[in-house]
């Protein structure tokens, strides 16, 4: 939730500037709901897709404040953020009074049906996994991340799974300028690949881009990037620096 209309717009083209059109990296941005007309303009005809922060799952209805696929399509996106940490109330640093994390419910229920609604739209998901420091701390990272995939792709057939992208976000990394060793990121999203492929296939597993999030910058990028099981970054803070966020790019 950063930039309003007209800021979101200008930091959009100063990327646009700094950003070398040699680099062969896919890149989307996903602005805030209000944004998204403009930097779409923005964006027309460049290489960099426009994408979205979250979804409904409903086409529509009495469903107020909330923004459906169909409207996503409308707009131009073609990719959309589901289950990130910050929906589903898990915050690395605590921004709002804690007597209000339950405003904050995603569910891997909802979050189901959010890609479900997404790829009937052929808008492609980026689906959020990630442990607390807690649950790191007892040891069950790997188990947090498996019932995560599990609970997030109930009922979909691997053959509808191609434009799913998952990003490893160790929540305990997000905001809180800690980044996970590059070592033991690359673990973890060994982990991911692992769990699509016992529920998918090793085929979707290997073609599958699992990416990392959680204070990525241009002094960590590349070596995260070149990890072998990292194939990209979901890059938060680091994104509203322009100049910052291009550097990011090209280390890929």
């Amino acid at each position: 939730m950063n930039m309003a209309v007209a800021e979101a717009e200008a930091a959009v083209e100063s990327f646009l500037r700094h950003i070398d059109t040699r680099t062969t990296a896919d890149v989307a941005i996903c602005p805030p709901y209000l944004a998204i007309g403009v930097v779409g303009e923005v964006l027309r005809g460049s290489r960099v897709a426009l994408g979205a922060q979250d979804v409904f799952w409903a086409e529509k209805g009495a469903f107020t404040g909330r923004i459906s696929a169909k409207m996503l399509v409308d707009v131009g996106v073609s990719t959309c953020i589901v289950g990130h940490s910050e929906t589903r109330g898990r915050f690395g640093k605590l921004e709002v009074p804690e007597s209000t994390i339950g405003y904050f419910a995603e569910t891997d229920e909802t979050i189901n049906l959010k890609i479900k609604a997404l790829l009937y739209a052929s808008i492609a998901p980026i689906l959020c996994v990630g442990e607390t420091l807690a649950e790191r701390e007892a040891g069950s990272t790997d188990a947090v991340i498996a019932e995560q995939i599990v609970g997030a792709l109930v009922g979909l057939d691997p053959s509808e799974l191609g434009p799913l992208s998952i990003a490893y976000e160790p929540v305990w990394a997000i905001g809180t300028g800690q980044t996970c060793d590059s070592a033991e990121a690359n673990r973890v999203c060994g982990v991911v690949r692992a769990e699509v492929a016992k529920l998918c296939g090793d085929d979707l597993a290997q073609s599958m881009r699992i990416l990392y999030g959680g204070s990525v910058k241009s002094s960590n990028a590349y070596e995260l990037f070149h990890q072998s099981d990292i194939d990209g970054g979901l890059v938060g803070g680091a994104s509203l620096d322009p100049e910052e966020f291009s550097r990011i790019v090209m280390s890929g």
